[in-house]
């Protein structure tokens, strides 16, 4: 599947006369726990011509194309759209930028960006993403006598992002093993986790299960805790001029 998506990453810069910065995989594979059957969630960062933005007419600032009957799901975002977002620490930027199935990049520019977001990781602002997911998805699931596995995974890494924010200073990783091992977890969460990562690595993602009392005492925990300190949390302190800087570097880099 590679070679397609480096086809149509090719294609698309073509088309669309852009040059991808980075091209990398988010969802399911990236965070560490795919089904067989899970789509590949490619998300680009990108950057057009210095002309592109000498315009007094709002253009569109994002890309959504499908590929190989929905299999492949390419979107992505323009560069000073991407700044913005990081600025105000955006938690989907935050995780792309630290993906480790990456199908193309500019290595400078992941560098320099991981670099500057270190100053504009909000912890009240990630909080606020994780933790409103997780409450909405353990609603959706926690009733139901069968659900899908991946729902139950998708509440408990949000939920379990927001003890990291609370226990770490650092933005928290895309890869949820390397969220959950750094963390004071319990020795059983931990088993159950990597006892159901592995049942997912056999189960089409339509598989419906059953029970896992544990773990949803987990996630509520980890809500519980989020919701007593979100507001307490501190903000970003990022200098939007070097956002600025970071934006011109790589206009000019592309613009020949």
């Amino acid at each position: 599947m590679t070679d397609k998506i480096l086809k149509y990453l090719k294609e698309i810069e073509a088309k669309k006369n852009i040059k991808i910065l980075l091209a990398c995989e988010t969802g399911s594979r990236a965070w560490g726990f795919p089904s067989p059957n899970s789509d590949y969630d490619i998300r680009l960062i990108y950057v057009h011509k210095k002309d592109w933005y000498l315009s007094l007419s709002n253009k569109k600032d994002s890309i959504e194309l499908m590929f190989e009957n929905n299999d492949i799901d390419i979107s992505g975002w323009e560069l000073k759209k991407s700044l913005q977002l990081l600025k105000k620490s955006n938690a989907p930027l935050l995780e792309r930028i630290q993906s480790s199935i990456i199908y193309s990049a500019d290595k400078e520019f992941i560098s320099d960006i991981l670099n500057v977001s270190s100053s504009y990781y909000s912890k009240i602002a990630t909080m606020h993403h994780y933790l409103s997911m997780a409450k909405k998805i353990k609603s959706e699931i926690e009733e139901k006598k069968e659900y899908k596995l991946k729902k139950l995974f998708y509440a408990l890494r949000t939920a379990t992002v927001c003890k990291w924010i609370i226990e770490k200073e650092k933005m928290p990783p895309i890869d949820f093993t390397k969220i959950y091992l750094n963390l004071s977890l319990d020795k059983k969460i931990i088993q159950n986790i990597e006892s159901l990562i592995e049942l997912k690595k056999t189960k089409n993602e339509s598989y419906l299960h059953q029970g896992e009392s544990l773990i949803f005492s987990f996630i509520e925990d980890c809500i519980m805790q989020a919701d007593e300190i979100k507001l307490s949390l501190p903000a970003a302190k990022g200098n939007a001029v070097l956002l600025d800087e970071f934006f011109r570097k790589y206009i000019n880099k592309y613009d020949d």
